[in-house]
C-alpha cells in the first residue's frame, strides 16, 4: 500500500493538472506585470519558484503537511496561513490600498472624526518600500507600547511608481507628517519644532522627565495626516481675510469650509441643543465661549466691532462657534440672533481699537518672526522640482522658509552664518530643488494644524488619495443610538 502511495505521488509530480498550469501561468504573468510597473527586475527570480511550486515540484514546499505528528501539522498549518496573510496584507498595504481613520476635526465637515477611509496608493503612484522591514497595519510602534514596529536599516531610496493621476488643487490627500521626522517620546502628539520654539531646543533635548527621549522616524514611518491640497508646486499662496489666493487670484472655498464665528443674540442664551442640531460636535462644544454680556458696552465700540443692537441693547455674544455656510444660514434665521460675523474679522477690528493687546497668529516659518493678523497668511512661494531659488535678497526669510526643504527633505548639509549660505560645505548663492512640494490646509480652517504652521509637504511624503468611506463611527453615540453613520458608508472620500 505504501509503495502504491509513493508511486502515485511521483506520478502527480510528473503530471501536473490543468489547474496547476493555470496557477503557474497566472502567477508568472502577475510577476512580470509587477516588474514592468515597479522596475524591480530581481522579482523575476520568483517565476522559477512558481513553476516549481505548481509544475516541476523538485523542492518539497509542502513537506510539513506529511508530518506524522498531527499537532505539528496543525501548528505548521496555522503558521503557513499567518505568514501567507501577513505577506498578502504587506503587499496590498504597500503598493495598492491602505486603511486610514480620521483622528481629528481638521477636515470637518468634509471628513468626520471616526470616518474610515480606503486610501488608494495607485492614484498618485505607490512609493517603493523605503523602510522595507516593517510590520503591516502598524505605523511606527506596537499598539500600547513604545517599541518600534520597524527596523531602521536598511533605508531604500525614494522612488514612486506610475500612477493613474497626479495631485490637483482641491484633492484631499493622505501624507506622512513632515515635521514628524523628530519626536519627543513623552509628547508625541505635539510638533517637536513648536516645542523647541516654546521651551528652547536645549531643554527639549535634555529634560528627559518632561519630554522623554528624542527620536528620529523615517519618512514612511511618520504619522499619517490628511488635508486638502490648495497650493501646487511653483505657485505663490497667500491668505487675506480668510480667502485663499493663488498667484494673486482668489480661490473658491470648499463646500464645507468651516470657520470660527462671533454670534450675537438679543440677550437670549443659546441652548446646547441648538448647537448640537446644527451639527457641532461634542468635541467642538467646549470651544464655544460662555455668553458674554455686552449690554453695557459703549454704542460706538459696538458699531466699530461690526455688531448690532436691539433698541440700544447689544445683548450677548458667543465666540468660537464653528459654522459652515449652511450652518451659518440656519443660525442667522433664528429670531433671537442679531448678527453673526467672522471671528477673525472681529479680532482684526479689536486690533485696530486696541493695538497694545493685538491678537496675532504664528505662521510658517515659525523661526522667522512674522506674526500675522487672524485669517491672514503672508505670500509664500511653493518649491517646484527643477526650480531655483536665489539667496540674493531677503536671505534671512528665505533661509527660514526653505531650510527644511534643502536640509531635512533633500538631505544636504546646510549652514547659514555671517549672512552667507553654505550648502554641502560650499558658499551658495542659489539652490535648485529636487522635489515637488505641496501646501495643505484643513477645511476646519481656524482649527487645523496645517502648512500654515509647519510648511510644505514634499512629494516623497505623499501616501495616497482617499477613495471612499467604508465605515463611519460617531464616538459620541452608542451602538444602538446612531453610532454607525449609515448615510456616509461608501460615499466619496474626496469631497470637494
Amino acid at each position: 500500500m505504501e509503495n502504491n502511495t509513493s508511486k502515485d505521488t511521483r506520478q502527480e509530480k510528473r503530471k501536473p493538472g490543468t489547474r496547476q498550469w493555470i496557477y503557474a501561468i497566472l502567477a508568472s504573468v502577475l510577476c512580470i506585470l509587477f516588474v514592468i510597473w515597479t522596475g524591480y527586475w530581481g522579482v523575476l527570480i520568483l517565476i522559477p519558484v512558481f513553476i516549481d511550486i505548481y509544475i516541476t515540484k523538485f523542492i518539497p514546499w509542502g513537506a510539513w503537511r506529511n508530518a506524522k505528528n498531527p499537532s505539528v501539522r496543525k501548528i505548521l498549518d496555522w503558521v503557513d496561513a499567518i505568514v501567507f496573510a501577513l505577506v498578502g496584507v504587506w503587499i496590498i498595504n504597500t503598493f495598492f490600498f491602505q486603511n486610514y481613520q480620521i483622528p481629528t476635526s481638521s477636515l470637518e465637515k468634509s471628513l468626520l472624526i471616526g470616518d474610515f477611509l480606503c486610501v488608494s496608493k495607485v492614484s498618485y503612484g505607490a512609493r517603493s518600500p523605503m523602510t522595507p522591514f516593517s510590520l503591516p497595519l502598524m505605523q511606527h510602534t506596537f499598539p500600547g507600547t513604545s517599541f518600534k514596529s520597524y527596523l531602521e536599516k536598511p533605508q531604500l531610496e525614494y522612488k514612486r511608481f506610475a500612477g493613474t493621476g497626479h495631485i490637483t488643487r482641491g484633492d484631499i490627500v493622505v501624507f506622512n507628517y513632515p515635521s514628524g521626522d523628530t519626536v519627543a517620546v513623552n509628547m508625541q502628539d505635539q510638533d517637536y519644532y513648536v516645542l523647541c520654539k516654546e521651551y528652547g531646543a536645549e531643554r527639549v533635548r535634555t529634560d528627559k522627565n518632561l519630554f522623554g527621549d528624542i527620536i528620529y522616524r523615517p519618512v514612511d514611518r511618520r504619522e499619517n495626516y490628511v488635508k486638502r491640497c490648495l497650493g501646487l508646486p511653483g505657485e505663490t499662496i497667500e491668505l487675506r481675510n480668510d480667502t485663499t489666493f493663488i498667484d494673486g487670484k482668489a480661490l473658491e472655498d470648499p463646500e464645507n469650509l468651516q470657520l470660527f464665528y462671533i454670534v450675537q443674540t438679543d440677550g437670549t442664551t443659546i441652548a446646547p441643543k441648538v448647537f448640537e442640531d446644527l451639527g457641532i460636535t461634542k468635541d467642538d462644544m467646549p470651544k464655544i465661549s460662555a455668553p458674554e454680556d455686552i449690554s453695557r458696552a459703549d454704542s460706538t465700540v459696538i458699531e466699530k466691532l461690526g455688531l448690532s443692537s436691539n433698541n440700544g441693547n447689544p445683548g450677548y455674544i458667543y465666540s468660537g462657534v464653528f459654522l459652515t455656510k449652511k450652518m451659518l444660514a440656519e443660525l442667522k434665521a433664528k429670531p433671537y440672533v442679531l448678527s453673526i460675523i467672522k471671528q477673525n474679522e472681529y479680532l482684526k477690528k479689536r486690533n485696530q481699537m486696541e493695538p497694545q493687546s493685538r491678537f496675532t497668529t504664528t505662521t510658517y516659518p515659525i523661526t522667522y518672526k512674522q506674526d500675522s493678523d487672524p485669517g491672514d497668511f503672508p505670500a509664500l512661494w511653493i518649491p517646484k522640482r527643477g526650480a531655483t531659488i536665489k539667496f540674493d535678497t531677503d536671505v534671512d526669510y528665505k533661509v527660514a522658509a526653505y531650510i527644511r526643504c534643502i536640509k531635512n527633505y533633500e538631505h544636504n548639509d546646510f549652514d547659514y552664518r555671517d549672512g552667507k549660505v553654505y550648502i554641502n560645505g560650499q558658499v551658495a548663492d542659489s539652490y535648485t530643488f529636487k522635489y515637488d512640494y505641496y501646501f495643505m490646509m484643513g477645511d476646519n480652517r481656524d482649527y487645523s494644524a496645517d502648512s500654515r504652521t509647519w510648511g510644505f509637504v514634499p512629494e516623497d511624503h505623499v501616501v495616497g488619495k482617499p477613495l471612499f468611506i467604508w465605515l463611519s463611527l460617531d464616538k459620541d453615540k452608542g451602538w444602538f443610538s446612531g453610532k454607525i453613520r449609515w448615510n456616509r458608508l461608501f460615499t466619496s472620500g474626496n469631497k470637494k
